[in-house]
């Protein structure tokens, strides 16, 4: 007996206040945009009763207070918008992030361009040459997973994970990119780090980056980055938000 094929998109009831709307069991940009349009729609009131929305890799968890909406009454709305939803993007930003490669923090670096048969200047230039996509902020507060690794770069995890990586690392993990938000351990392979800090609770918007985000690597020196760590220390915004 064999079970039949999963249709998408589907809603699935996660406890007395959620629904998880799963969009493919695939991961990709497509499926990824349209999330992160859902997720807009929804975060700017076009629902009512809806707490708070958590956009992920190709689903979409939607928290929603039982007292003003019925589970059974938002799967209908919800299944209603997806049938009309536009495969577009709704909302599109593309930032710039400055990157002080190798160093304590990105201590892989060497050992990485060794195990790939490149030089040390050659790993660099194509780790920051490709477009990234933030696909998902999960696993610590403002942590971002990010799509499009260069297929070269691809490395697994290490065996035995560190205990203490520093926020603002850059990581590598099988196909994905990351920036470590704040400290903590990982089994990543870190290559360098950046000074913007992505998890802020004193900004008024604690997470710097979102899913859906475009995100590109800009290497940098140290006397930059020491100047850049100096700003961010005295509260001074530093990101670089490029043209969409």
């Amino acid at each position: 007996m064999t079970n039949a094929p999963a249709h998408f998109p589907r809603i699935a009831a996660c406890g007395d206040s959620a629904l998880a709307v799963e969009f493919s069991d695939r991961i990709d940009e497509a499926t990824s945009a349209r999330v992160v349009a859902m997720a807009d729609r929804l975060a700017a009131g076009a629902v009512a009763g809806i707490r708070e929305v958590v956009p992920t890799y190709r689903s979409l968890l939607v928290h929603y207070d039982p007292a003003l909406v019925r589970g059974r009454d938002l799967t209908v709305q919800l299944m209603d918008m997806l049938e009309c939803q536009a495969e577009t993007e709704s909302t599109v930003r593309h930032i710039i992030v400055p990157v002080l490669y190798g160093g304590e923090t990105g201590a892989d670096l060497d050992a990485l361009a060794e195990l790939k048969e490149m030089t040390r200047s050659d790993l660099i230039a194509l780790h920051a040459s490709a477009h990234y996509r933030v696909y998902m902020i999960g696993f610590a507060p403002g942590f971002a997973y990010l799509g499009g690794l260069p297929e070269r770069l691809h490395t697994p995890r290490l065996a035995v994970p560190r205990q203490r990586i520093e926020a603002g690392a850059i990581g590598i993990g099988g196909q994905q990119a990351s920036i470590n938000s704040v400290p903590g351990p990982s089994g990543w392979r870190f290559i360098a780090r950046t000074p913007l800090k992505l998890f802020d609770p004193s900004r008024k918007e604690p997470f710097l980056l979102r899913a859906g985000d475009r995100v590109r690597f800009r290497a940098i020196e140290e006397t930059e980055a020491a100047h850049l760590d100096a700003a961010v220390a005295r509260g001074e915004p530093v990101e670089e938000w490029a043209a969409t």
